[in-house]
């Protein structure tokens, strides 16, 4: 089956299933991507004024009431408990489980926060004529610690965690602009070139995801990631939290054109 045709819809059915449980990039092509961070009530306020203070790697999509399961803007209908192909559990900020459905843990003092997601952005790049190589290769999109600080708020710290796609030269500036008009998901590059000026020590050896291959005459350009807050929430250490596996994201029945300016 062409997973980058079907609907949205079509595909989280197939997702709750238990037919697809792998990372979710170029899939639905055009159809934004979110990130998934589920806290406690007692935590939600104090994360949810630290994605306000931290709009690029933090767009807020949608935020539920306690304890609600469904989703109601993104993706009417939308069960956050079983609609993602894979969770990760943590307790006291260690990772305990890594489920394909939570329906099993859920509370009705859980909050769901949904992220604006780079994965939205691809097709976009695609559309542009600008290559993706994760997609190109079948591959988790590379992502790295940095040295970049983000606005405390509350309980929650923490640096910027970005993700990288290497872009021929003669491109970036398109890169820039298409991934610019885009800001509820992550909007243009915080940098470009040399990694190590924002503190990547090593570019073939991603924090998070896969690396991908850098041919020359291409320079790898680095855009803020919704895995920024799962990291504030690790550094907490929360007796409970669920959040979406890196790159087995939830996709909306949004389309990434309506995220635009």
């Amino acid at each position: 089956m062409d997973y980058t045709t079907i609907s949205p819809r079509e595909l989280r059915a197939l997702i709750r299933a238990g037919e697809i449980t792998g990372q979710t990039s170029g899939m639905c092509a055009g159809y934004a991507q979110a990130n998934l961070v589920i806290l406690p009530k007692d935590l939600a306020f104090d994360f949810l004024l630290y994605t306000m203070r931290n709009p690029r790697p933090c767009p807020v999509l949608e935020v539920t009431d306690p304890g609600q399961r469904l989703f109601r803007t993104m993706a009417d209908g939308a069960d956050v408990a079983t609609d993602l192909p894979r969770y990760r559990v943590y307790e006291n900020g260690v990772l305990v489980d890594e489920p394909t459905d939570v329906s099993h843990l859920w509370r009705d003092d859980l909050v769901s926060f949904l992220i604006g997601c780079s994965f939205s952005f691809e097709a976009e790049l695609m559309e542009a004529g600008v290559p993706v190589r994760n997609i190109e290769e079948h591959r988790n999109v590379p992502m790295y610690d940095t040295n970049i600080p983000c606005a405390p708020a509350g309980v929650f710290s923490g640096n910027m965690v970005v993700s990288m796609r290497p872009i021929p030269y003669d491109l970036v500036v398109r890169a820039v602009n298409v991934t610019a008009a885009m800001p509820r998901v992550h909007g243009a590059p915080i940098h470009i070139g040399d990694p190590a000026q924002i503190g990547i020590r090593d570019i073939s050896k991603p924090d998070y995801g896969e690396a991908v291959t850098i041919n020359p005459g291409e320079v790898p350009v680095f855009w803020p990631c919704g895995v920024t807050p799962q990291n504030a929430v690790m550094r907490v250490k929360p007796p409970f939290v669920i959040t979406h596996a890196p790159g087995h994201m939830f996709v909306t029945d949004v389309k990434n054109v309506e995220l635009k300016y």
